[in-house]
């Protein structure tokens, strides 16, 4: 489904030859006002927890909601740190495969694997890379996905599609 998908941006796309970006590789991604301490909600398939790794994972459908994003898998392994007494531990960094798909208001990216590490409210996508923002898309092997900012840097020959709002 994702080749598909990048197969259709690109055919309906003007394609910008060599891999052109922005000279930085720096484009505008996620929410405004993105809310690091709003409550985490994970759903799944399965679920199982390792209180001497600090682990939790989640295989199996899973869909994790935060605000207006959500990041869906077929896995996610959670780490934590642990809580001291009465205290809760919290979620340090989320390790997401198989499938994952980040979606944030109208834009969305696609990886092999992602990593959302929740305290520097930031989140690593690697492999195969696809980010469409509209009828625009972008492509790389990896890119990062600075929350607190709103801004994704991408890596790895990247390929850009502009819609220019021609006739379809």
């Amino acid at each position: 489904m994702n080749r598909l998908k990048t197969l259709l941006i690109l055919a309906i796309g003007t394609v910008l030859s060599g891999g052109a970006l922005a000279q930085d590789n720096t484009i505008a991604f996620g929410p405004a006002g993105y809310d690091a301490k709003a409550a985490i909600e994970i759903i799944s398939d399965a679920f199982s927890i390792s209180q001497d790794r600090n682990t939790a994972e989640f295989s199996g459908n899973v869909v994790v909601g935060q605000g207006d994003m959500r990041l869906s898998a077929g896995n996610i392994l959670v780490e934590y740190t642990p809580g001291e007494g009465d205290e809760q531990g919290r979620i340090a960094r989320m390790i997401a495969s198989g499938g994952v798909t980040l979606a944030a208001g109208s834009e969305a990216a696609e990886a092999d694997r992602a990593v959302y590490e929740v305290e520097a409210r930031r989140i690593v996508l690697e492999g195969d890379v696809l980010l469409t923002q509209g009828a625009n898309a972008l492509a790389g092997q990896k890119a990062v996905i600075d929350l607190a900012d709103g801004s994704a840097r991408f890596e790895g020959r990247v390929k850009t599609v502009f819609r220019t709002g021609g006739s379809e």
